[in-house]
């Protein structure tokens, strides 16, 4: 848990580092070129800081053991703060295609430099090599945060490689297309905004657990031949894992030694899978009908 931590706030860190040094130089090209898609990505970098603060701070929440007022830790500031990373996205988005449509109709004074092509090559080698890191990090360690981190990064690669098409394309005098590839980019991001966005609320609004998982604990507790019936089986989202509530029947002359024992097994045993956070589970006496 602690490790799992740790390489988020790395992650985190160099995210924020490698961000910074984007947006001085994408900012500094892409006002002096006057180009539209250099400047939205300049934007989007702008909007990488927050998120990669954001991936920083909720982490560091996320990481306090739990305590009397919060029994079950503080594992939802990872979904808190990705919705606020959501958030920013979809209203930079908002913003660069509203530029980027004015500048396609009006008209763009787009001034090519070699600078542009440079810019585009040193953020497509930072951001390729942030993508690869955090996702090697996410398969180790499952986090919203990484994912949300992950999913930027890789974005960033795809969106700067059309920027530099665009940037390329104005040498022949193609200057529209640098609007379009604003536009583009803009809808990307909103795009990516939404389902972080979704995947978030989800989880804060207590969805239940993925249905391969449950099939997973009913295969576990099919494994008790001492188990007559499942009556119910719920479960509550606590940060990135799951509280199980399982309700079994048992034969009703079992004792109540027998039976406590069978449920501390079997609470054990589904609190061994990766995505879940702990298991209660309540015993009923069954009889069969006549």
């Amino acid at each position: 848990m602690e490790d799992r931590f740790k390489v988020t706030k790395k992650v985190g860190t160099f995210g924020i580092i490698g961000n910074i040094f984007l947006l001085v130089i994408k900012g500094f090209v892409g006002f002096a070129s006057k180009s539209q898609s250099m400047i939205a990505d300049s934007i989007n970098s702008a909007s990488d800081i927050f998120a990669s603060l954001m991936t920083f701070i909720g982490n560091k929440i996320a990481s306090a053991p739990r305590d009397e007022d919060h029994n079950f830790g503080h594992g939802k500031a990872e979904y808190i703060f990705s919705l606020f990373i959501a958030i920013s996205m979809i209203l930079v988005s908002i913003k660069t295609a509203i530029d980027s449509i004015i500048t396609l109709f009006v008209g763009n004074e787009m001034i090519f430099s070699w600078w542009l092509v440079a810019v585009c090559i040193v953020t497509i080698i930072t951001k390729l090599s942030l993508f690869i890191y955090t996702r090697l990090m996410l398969k180790k360690y499952n986090n919203i945060l990484l994912e949300a981190s992950m999913e930027d990064h890789r974005n960033d690669c795809i969106i700067t490689s059309f920027t530099l098409i665009s940037i390329l394309l104005s040498l022949k005098g193609i200057n529209w297309f640098d609007s379009i590839v604003g536009i583009g980019i803009s809808a990307w991001i909103c795009k990516t905004g939404v389902g972080i966005f979704m995947e978030s609320f989800n989880i804060l609004m207590d969805v239940s657990v993925d249905e391969n998982t449950k099939d997973i604990i009913l295969d576990l507790v099919n494994g008790y031949k001492e188990i007559k019936k499942v009556e119910g089986l719920s479960s509550s989202p606590v940060g990135y894992q799951y509280m199980i509530f399982l309700t079994i029947a048992v034969d009703g002359n079992m004792t109540t030694f027998e039976s406590h024992k069978l449920a501390d097994s079997l609470e054990k045993n589904i609190a061994a899978l990766d995505k879940i956070y702990k298991a209660i589970v309540h015993v009923e006496p069954f009889f069969e009908s006549k």
